[in-house]
């Protein structure tokens, strides 16, 4: 199996290091050089410039639902032209009482081509194939939920 690895580096900028003082700025190295800036939440004294953990897992967990949705998109012999999504995160308690990413929300907006076009139910079951392949959805506990009515078919 593949491992993937990321280099993090965070370095104390200021004299004091206390609770509600120090600095949350970290980056984050990626395969082939890619340095994404990293903070804690704005809630938590982070940057709100910068993305932080928990927007990143909502972007792997959209990330890989529209690849695996893309693959049997295309294994089915549809064309998808785009897909967009405004994936939500939500922050609660879980049963323990601890602060988690509770659920998330993909709201994708699909658009496809070709000659054929899938109906309501078969893309309903792309994005049930979708789920069942991806990776980062089954790594997580959070529920992942898809709004089925934001996945519209439109040909060109």
């Amino acid at each position: 199996m593949p491992e993937h690895k990321i280099k993090l580096s965070w370095h104390r900028t200021g004299s004091e290091f206390a609770p509600l003082s120090y600095n949350r700025n970290h980056v984050i190295g990626f395969k082939g050089g890619q340095r994404v800036l990293f903070s804690a939440a704005p809630e938590n004294g982070g940057d709100p410039a910068w993305a932080d953990p928990e927007e990143a897992l909502v972007a792997s967990v959209s990330s890989c639902h529209m690849l695996a949705f893309l693959a049997a998109a295309a294994g089915e012999g549809f064309t998808v032209d785009d897909y967009h999504d405004k994936a939500l995160g939500v922050i609660g308690n879980d049963d323990r009482g601890r602060v988690t990413v509770t659920e998330i929300l993909l709201r994708p907006t699909v658009h496809f081509g070709g000659t054929t076009t899938p109906n309501a139910a078969q893309i309903a079951k792309l994005h049930e194939l979708a789920r069942q392949r991806s990776i980062i959805g089954n790594s997580i506990v959070a529920r992942v939920k898809i709004d089925d009515q934001s996945a519209v078919s439109a040909a060109a």
